[in-house]
């Protein structure tokens, strides 16, 4: 099975100068994990929902929360990204999202097209649905 058959679309793209106050947003109102950067087609990165709590101050939205921790919510994505991700062709099999997730710390794959233009994204979630489901 390929990439393109289990892969989640449409992306969800985040670009390099937006505040980590629009990606908390995001998420918190999406079932997304990761969110591509992306400008002009051009792929930049990744951010999880995991760097964006070690990027914000753990006293936001609490009686301790201050300026300075209301502060964290204006850094810029490309302050917490992870640069040169990981990448597959959405023409690939699953076989290689497998190969790559086991020889790679990563949590998450941009698909890209035959022009590298991101076209989704793949999680171990996706696999394990793939392979849970019978093929057609």
């Amino acid at each position: 099975m390929s990439i393109k058959a289990i892969m989640s679309t449409p992306v969800i793209a985040v670009e390099r100068d937006d505040e980590l106050a629009l990606v908390a947003d995001i998420f918190s109102n999406t079932k997304f994990h990761h969110l591509l950067v992306v400008e002009n087609n051009t792929l930049y990165g990744v951010v999880s929902d995991r760097d964006l709590l070690k990027a914000l101050s753990p006293n936001l939205g609490t009686a301790a929360e201050k300026l300075t921790d209301l502060a964290t919510l204006n850094k810029k994505v490309h302050q917490i990204m992870t640069r040169s991700p990981i990448c597959i062709e959405q023409n690939e099999s699953m076989h290689k999202a497998v190969e790559l997730f086991l020889g790679h710390d990563i949590s998450c794959i941009p698909v890209l097209d035959v022009n590298k233009i991101p076209v989704g994204i793949i999680s171990w979630r996706d696999l394990l649905r793939a392979i849970r489901k019978p093929s057609p």
